[in-house]
């Protein structure tokens, strides 16, 4: 079976770091696309990935406004709001989910769009921006950094 939202190059925004934090968040899209809409899971374990996509969000946001601000970015304001406007989104749809509402394919429709979205049309403006302040584009580590403290959290 494949992903409901597969990982290719078009959605590579060419900093190793972010990509593999993209992929968390893809994957963790999958598998609620996978155990929502697929399987029809216990309410607890579609809870459990919600929450978890939630809390991923606010991390891959947190890292990527911290380059922002390091870097002085430009363009920082808009895209910090288009951050809050999913932060808000992901914390009414676990609100709702808890009150009884399904993960719908409206919703998981809305997901592939904004991911897809946002990292086309917005990271990747500042992908370059970046590297010409002196960013490297990838690191000689297997994992990212981010990537093991989440694992060493949630993979125990």
């Amino acid at each position: 079976m494949s992903d409901y939202i597969p990982w290719s190059d078009d959605l590579s925004v060419g900093l190793q770091e972010i990509d593999e934090q993209h992929k968390i968040l893809i994957g963790l899209i999958n598998s609620l696309y996978s155990e929502s809409i697929l399987k029809k899971a216990d309410q607890s374990a579609v809870d459990s990935i919600i929450n978890e996509l939630k809390q991923y969000t606010i991390i891959h946001f947190s890292v990527e406004e911290s380059l922002f601000r390091l870097f002085d970015y430009p363009y920082i304001e808009a895209h910090q709001k288009r951050h809050d406007s999913l932060k808000e989104e992901l914390a009414k749809v676990h609100r709702k989910f808890k009150d009884g509402e399904p993960v719908n394919i409206e919703l998981m429709s809305f997901l592939r769009r904004w991911i897809k979205n946002h990292i086309m049309m917005e990271d990747k403006k500042y992908a370059p921006f970046f590297l010409e302040k002196g960013l490297k584009s990838s690191w000689s580590k297997q994992q990212s950094w981010i990537g093991k403290v989440w694992n060493s959290i949630y993979l125990k």
